[in-house]
């Protein structure tokens, strides 16, 4: 109950989210998937959340991890610190502190980013989860936003629908699906002329000034 309920808080947050239940599964996710960030319950059944972090960690790359435990004493948070995770929440925790750092978290395993983005107009701000462009504040839905915030990361670069799908999308998404395409039709709908989100036959999409 505590997984589904934070992958449906961080969905809200306009992230994609995998979901798994137990260690092993969560080996075989980090072994096709580049996450930026994982969301780690200490006490996972199967292979214990220990060492799916020591394999997060000898694996080398960019993920981040912050670890979920029950345990409040000193030395148990640093052991969990000393096991290569970034970051450490005991149980229960604040929703709002869970979200703020895994936003951090986000912003570390990327190349830097600031929190509030401004491209042609538009300002993304992240923590707050708003789109504006001028005077007018844009309604987005989730995934619209998520989209956005991917071509603003781009800084002018071609996007791919493949990257879009892999960067805004769960795994479960349909590599075949036309999600992509309606999704760039209602965003450029939302936010108005002059249009900003370009096509680039058969490569993908970037955001013009």
């Amino acid at each position: 109950m505590l997984a589904e309920a934070v992958a449906e808080g961080l969905r809200e947050a306009s992230m994609a989210v995998d979901l798994c239940f137990d260690g092993a599964d969560a080996l075989e996710r980090l072994a096709v998937n580049r996450y930026d960030v994982v969301v780690l319950d200490r006490d996972l059944p199967g292979v214990h959340g220990d060492d799916v972090c020591r394999a997060v960690v000898a694996e080398g790359g960019e993920t981040r991890v912050i670890m979920l435990t029950a345990a409040r004493e000193v030395p148990e948070r640093v052991h969990g610190l000393a096991l290569g995770a970034d970051d450490y929440l005991t149980k229960p925790f604040a929703w709002d502190e869970l979200l703020a750092r895994v936003q951090a978290l986000g912003r570390r395993a990327r190349a830097a980013v600031p929190p509030v983005m401004r491209v042609a107009g538009i300002e993304l701000n992240i923590p707050l989860h708003q789109v504006t462009r001028g005077d007018r504040h844009i309604s987005l839905s989730r995934k619209e936003f998520a989209v956005l915030e991917v071509l603003m990361r781009a800084e002018g670069g071609v996007v791919s629908a493949e990257s879009l799908l892999e960067q805004a999308w769960d795994e479960n998404i349909d590599p075949f699906t036309n999600a992509v395409r309606v999704t760039i039709m209602t965003l450029r709908r939302k936010l108005g002329d002059p249009p900003v989100v370009r096509t680039i036959p058969g490569i993908g999409y970037r955001l013009q000034a």
